[in-house]
């Protein structure tokens, strides 16, 4: 037994490692950040700010000033968005009392303030098999796309093809749900996508999803990838590193045994991005080093099939992107993704439009962990099909535009984190772990910093906060964005 899971406690010593040293020191690159004033070429806007062990979220000025504060009886569930007519799109964490299922980073909870603050949409969405996590998306009319995992038994798990020795319990499987808000507190699923309908195995022809996985890259291999918690679960975390893992949820409550009751998550997709003019979905896959898009323009009956839609292939995969491995068309060689996170296409109205935009986080990345964001060019037809040639993997070979640290080892968080293509072309990064968020010109200057402080209290360019907090992701609306029009944007309003 010792040599059969001897790599993965190297990765698992790893990532816990990885972890440690961002939460005890930030990273090289804030410190570099820091030092920075604030530039004529920074995109001038406001930051929305949400911290994860906080129930508050934050409106932040260039200045790094605080000009508005939206306050919630639930802590932060990751993601929030500033929408066009002022008002404030939250994910919240249920309260302990009411958790009936556990996940890392799980939330439960959408909520819906105005500018003033009045809660006008309260939605609850959780039971003992399934619990949104991570992101959700606001679709232009108005529904809501949700991340949901979804409880599946060890014996449905390995029924469904997965290797019986990588299976040592429950497992969470993921979805997404797009919710129509029917009331204060209600709302209805009207359209669903299921990772568990797209499957794909070649181990065992007596279970379910027999087939040859190479030729469908558009299937979701079983028996890819292994979860995070499980990595977690194989060490030792020191008492500070374990505190702050349960604080944001990757760990949960202390069982009988002598290791921390860790609930799995298999794919562990932590973002989904909405492109209106295509109707399609992209989603961030952590355990597979990938992002992948989907067809969100079929009916709830295609997105678990194979036909149907704009696309024609249902709720089969039109794209991923970050791993040839996971579906048998390179080796680790080819590899591009590293535990990325917050996966996007570039709007229209901005430079690079069209083009995929994610946070590679660069855990276990050859050469040392560190971090870049990556700018990718999707190849797409004429007719607007995702292309490759039969065989290989889908393209781009590399990236068309990358930023890293000076020293790249100074710029690395090991999780969460994120990034947003501005409006002048510049790049905000967000360095989850330490709660720093920066702006980079195309040519990658630093032009503008903020760092959250755990006080609560902004700590702008050049001084260091007394504590951080970790952010998932933060977001930048310019002065002319029109949920900010006639809005009182004084320091502390």
């Amino acid at each position: 037994m010792g040599s059969r899971h001897g790599p993965s406690m190297r990765l698992a010593a790893k990532v816990i490692l990885g972890i440690a040293l961002t939460l005890a020191l930030g990273t090289g690159l804030a410190r570099w950040v820091e030092t920075l004033a604030h530039r004529p070429s920074a995109f001038p806007g406001y930051t929305l700010v949400a911290p994860l062990l906080s129930t508050n979220t934050h409106l932040v000025d260039m200045e790094g000033r605080i000009v508005r504060t939206w306050t919630s009886e639930y802590t932060a569930g990751q993601t929030a968005y500033l929408l066009e007519n002022g008002h404030l799109l939250r994910a919240g964490q249920v309260l302990p009392a009411e958790r009936l299922l556990v996940g890392p980073a799980a939330g439960g909870r959408v909520q819906e303030f105005t500018w003033e603050g009045e809660l006008v949409w309260d939605f609850k969405f959780h039971n003992a098999k399934q619990v949104p996590h991570h992101d959700i998306a606001r679709l232009p009319n108005g529904h809501v796309l949700l991340l949901v995992w979804e409880l599946k038994t060890a014996e449905e798990t390995i029924a469904a093809g997965r290797r019986p020795e990588a299976v040592a319990g429950p497992w969470l499987a993921d979805s997404v749900l797009e919710v129509r808000p029917t009331g204060p507190t209600t709302g209805e699923v009207v359209w669903e996508w299921h990772v568990w309908d797209h499957l794909i195995q070649d181990r065992d022809a007596s279970r379910a999803n027999y087939g040859e996985v190479a030729a469908h890259p558009e299937l979701i291999d079983i028996n890819v990838g292994e979860s995070l918690a499980t990595e977690v679960a194989r060490t030792t975390p020191s008492p500070d590193t374990l505190k702050t893992l349960r604080s944001i949820g990757y760990v949960g409550s202390r069982s009988q045994r002598a290791a921390p009751e860790i609930t799995p998550d298999w794919t562990h997709i932590n973002a989904v991005a909405y492109n209106a003019e295509l109707d399609q979905i992209m989603l961030t896959v952590r355990q597979f080093h990938e992002f992948w898009i989907i067809d969100h323009s079929t009916t709830p009956a295609e997105a678990a099939g194979h036909t149907g839609g704009r696309s024609g292939k249902g709720g089969d995969l039109l794209y991923r992107w970050g791993n040839p491995q996971a579906y048998r068309a390179g080796t680790k060689a080819d590899q591009r993704l590293f535990a990325p996170h917050d996966a996007q296409w570039i709007p229209r109205d901005r430079p690079g439009a069209g083009h995929a935009l994610v946070f590679n986080n660069g855990l276990g990345r050859p050469g040392g962990d560190y971090s870049s964001v990556d700018e990718l060019v999707l190849p797409v037809d004429a007719h607007g099909h995702y292309v490759r040639e039969p065989g290989m993997s889908y393209g781009p070979n590399e990236p068309i535009w990358r930023f890293t640290a000076p020293t790249k080892t100074e710029f690395f968080a090991g999780f969460m984190s994120g990034a947003q293509r501005l409006p002048n072309g510049n790049t905000l990064i967000c360095n989850g772990v330490s709660g720093t968020i920066f702006e980079v010109t195309r040519n990658k200057e630093a032009v503008w910093t903020y760092t959250y402080a755990e006080t609560g209290k902004s700590r702008s360019s050049g001084s260091a906060p007394p504590g951080r907090n970790p952010v998932f992701r933060a977001y930048r609306y310019g002065v002319d964005y029109p949920g900010l029009a006639g809005r009182d944007l004084r320091p502390g309003g």
